[in-house]
């Protein structure tokens, strides 16, 4: 089956993916290896994030490739560091990204009710 539409939800631990069409959706879960680690500077513990992962991000631009319509969604700062990363190496798959939205923590079932509302306000959904 063809679908046209994607959404991606990530953060700095994985990325949920799922091409849909109004009827049918296949999803996956992309994991990434980096760790994230704790530090203490100046006797404050402060989080502090790893290095981004171009492993992770490019794993999920490579599962979003052949869709022609996507949306990024996600609660934090990675949604950003992914489309800059889709805009440096990917400009074809970023040329596809519809929108980047904040999105907080959804399961996969409301992540695609999400983006199939999002799809259909916007007059894109096929």
């Amino acid at each position: 089956m063809s679908f046209n539409h994607v959404v991606v939800w990530l953060d700095q631990a994985e990325a949920h993916v799922i091409h849909f069409t109004r009827d049918a959706a296949e999803s996956e879960v992309i994991k990434t290896a980096s760790v994230h680690s704790q530090h203490k500077k100046a006797g404050v513990d402060a989080s502090i994030q790893s290095e981004q992962n171009p492993d992770y991000l490019n794993e999920i631009a490579a599962a979003i490739e052949a869709a022609q319509e996507i949306l990024i969604v996600g609660p934090g700062q990675e949604k950003l560091v992914f489309i800059k990363h889709l805009e440096k190496l990917h400009a074809a798959i970023a040329a596809k990204v519809v929108s980047v939205e904040t999105v907080d923590h959804p399961n996969d079932g409301q992540l695609l009710a999400y983006a199939r509302k999002y799809f259909v306000k916007e007059g894109i959904m096929h």
